[in-house]
């Protein structure tokens, strides 16, 4: 057993036990959080603006700080970019964490002294917490592998600013360093696939134990060590034993990613965000992720169904309930406030608080009124794979059809299968079916032919790979939208059916 492996189990029995303390004291650690937070941001422009030498409560907080999008940030955001301090948060922000948005192009995310740790703590816990549970720790003694964005900085107004996960690669711990790969070099390679070879090269004969990505693009890292090959994964690197993972839902992918490894291994769940690392695994046999409530960020919840009311409820932790589908709202110590993630959860447990990520507010098909989200089409479709045990999926994407040339409107489904199913028509059938045992709007529509049967468009090998190469958005942290409201993807990606 080497150094790291030994010295990890103390550490993981320290960090076992004080995230047992503070998640069975949910509501207590949430107020002091929510405390915290507005005392150290009442001298800032934003604090002034809002009052928050008046905050005594939750109450009087949800009265003083509107519910916003970036967007309702941004003019704070650019008078940081202009220079100015102490308007977000005290002082100004050591990192800007550049990303893609929709109608706000590219959002700048601050990251400040005091916000590093959440994502950088939060990270090591994670694996640490692997460790307690299962007494494995001999792959932190071998070579560890995170595929990520590149870690070349600009400077905005001062501010370092690059992609999260660029700028997360500043901050591995020393003793991670010597084993950690790719190695700078190749990880400051922008273009995907010509970093994607290099990688091959480099770790090839390396004796890999954690691989950590986003699983289509994993996917792709062992296509490629199959190809150049001719082996399965385990036995190029027949130490590797555990995936980390985060960004989409793995179900869809796990059949074909432990195929290409040849063998079952752990793997451990997280939720990061350039806005904040929200939870992780921290079981090996419980669903749902940890809601990381002790880590600078107070939460609050809006139901889903009733975000876009005028003035829609907003709860903190101690006020949800298990099975409801809610918008997630942050306040950080990184100057975001009464921030709309855009994404959604629903808690399975709260004792302690445990949620599933099952969309993005903005991403479902309501085109006839049945508000389908992501959860929904990600069950059917882990249900079709289960009844058809020979079908093989790569990536699908869902959007509405709603002037076809022949027949009623209808959902299609753009999948790219990598083994289709026997039964073409059986599978089609079985997901539609699913669908609406999960959403009554959707059965209502079916039943009363305002649609039919949802039509499976399939897609040409790699056609979500050059698709968003088309987009420029290939690799790295990208990620193809689980299903639309409209026909932006689904136009595009008809460029690559059969």
């Amino acid at each position: 057993m080497g150094f790291r492996s030994a010295l990890s189990k103390p550490f993981a029995k320290y960090i076992v036990n004080d995230q047992k303390k503070w998640s069975l004291d949910a509501v207590n650690t949430q107020h002091k959080i929510l405390k915290s937070l507005v005392s150290k941001a009442k001298h800032t422009q934003f604090g002034k603006d809002h009052h928050f030498a008046d905050i005594e409560t939750y109450e009087d907080f949800k009265s003083a700080v509107p519910v916003a999008d970036y967007e309702g940030l941004k003019d704070y955001v650019e008078k940081i970019k202009q220079g100015d301090s102490d308007i977000l948060w005290p002082g100004k922000p050591e990192y800007f964490a550049k990303t893609s948005g929709t109608t706000s192009g590219t959002k700048y995310i601050p990251i400040t002294k005091d916000s590093i740790p959440n994502h950088i703590n939060s990270a090591r816990n994670a694996l640490l917490t692997y460790v307690h549970n299962s007494g494995q720790s001999q792959f932190l003694d071998k070579s560890l592998i995170f595929l990520s964005g590149s870690p070349i900085m600009t400077k905005t107004a001062g501010i370092h600013t690059g992609r999260l996960s660029g700028i997360v690669n500043h901050h591995v711990p020393g003793y991670l360093r010597s084993n950690q790969m790719p190695s700078y070099e190749t990880n400051c390679i922008e273009d995907w696939e010509t970093k994607l070879d290099a990688i091959v090269e480099e770790t090839l004969t390396k004796d890999m134990s954690l691989i950590s990505g986003i699983p289509p693009w994993v996917q792709m890292y062992f296509d490629r060590i199959t190809a150049k090959t001719g082996k399965a994964i385990k036995d190029v690197f027949p130490d590797f034993s555990l995936f980390v993972y985060g960004g989409v839902n793995f179900e869809p992918y796990r059949g074909k990613l432990f195929e290409s490894i040849g063998k079952t291994i752990d793997s451990v769940e997280t939720y990061p965000a350039s806005e904040g690392f929200i939870a992780y695994q921290d079981t090996l046999d419980q669903k749902g992720l940890l809601l990381l409530l002790n880590s600078g960020i107070f939460f609050e919840f809006i139901p889903a169904d009733q975000y876009f009311d005028d003035n829609p409820p907003r709860l903190s932790i101690g006020e949800v309930e298990l099975g409801v589908n809610y918008a997630l709202i942050i306040n950080s110590n990184a100057g975001l406030w009464g921030y709309s993630i855009g994404d959604t959860i629903e808690f399975v447990s709260k004792d302690p608080y445990r949620i599933l990520v099952t969309g993005r507010i903005k991403h479902f098909i309501s085109a006839f009124g049945e508000h389908v989200i992501g959860q929904e089409v990600e069950k059917a479709m882990n249900h079709a794979l289960a009844q058809h045990p020979e079908a093989e999926i790569v990536e699908f994407t869902v959007a509405p059809q709603v002037t076809p040339e022949s027949g009623l409107p209808r959902h299609q489904w753009f999948i790219e299968f990598d083994q289709p199913p026997a039964d073409f028509n059986s599978f089609k059938s079985t997901l539609d079916k699913k669908l609406t045992e999960l959403n009554s709007y959707y059965e209502d529509l079916i039943v009363g032919s305002i649609l039919e049967e949802l039509e499976i468009v399939p897609l040409q090998k790699n056609a979500f790979i050059n698709y968003m190469k088309s987009q420029g958005k290939l690799g790295g942290q990208n990620k193809v939208p689980r299903l639309s409201n409209d026909r932006k993807i689904a136009d595009e990606l008809m460029n690559f059916r059969y």
